[in-house]
């Protein structure tokens, strides 16, 4: 193990000693089972998002031809309004 030390805001500070308190750890063990589990995640993220992006294709059907060429201005509007115009 490597020792470290590191602050955190009361908001956390005390998190961590209820969550660890209501586990039935110590502080340093939920910690790094956040870490491990954050890690694990970081490392899924492309790969999600790869594998949702590929399903996506071809889902939605729209009445405009040029959607590829101006998605952005698209959902821009979107955002700006109820819908595209």
């Amino acid at each position: 193990m490597v020792r470290t030390q590191i602050q955190l805001d009361e908001t956390q500070a005390s998190w961590l000693k209820s969550t660890a308190r209501e586990k039935g750890v110590s502080i340093s063990q939920l910690i790094r089972e956040s870490i491990d589990l954050y890690c694990r995640i970081e490392q899924r993220i492309p790969e999600e998002r790869k594998r949702a992006a590929i399903e996506a294709v071809g889902r939605f059907k729209s009445d405009r031809s040029d959607v590829s060429l101006n998605h952005d201005r698209y959902l821009a509007e979107a955002y700006a309004s109820d819908g595209p115009s």
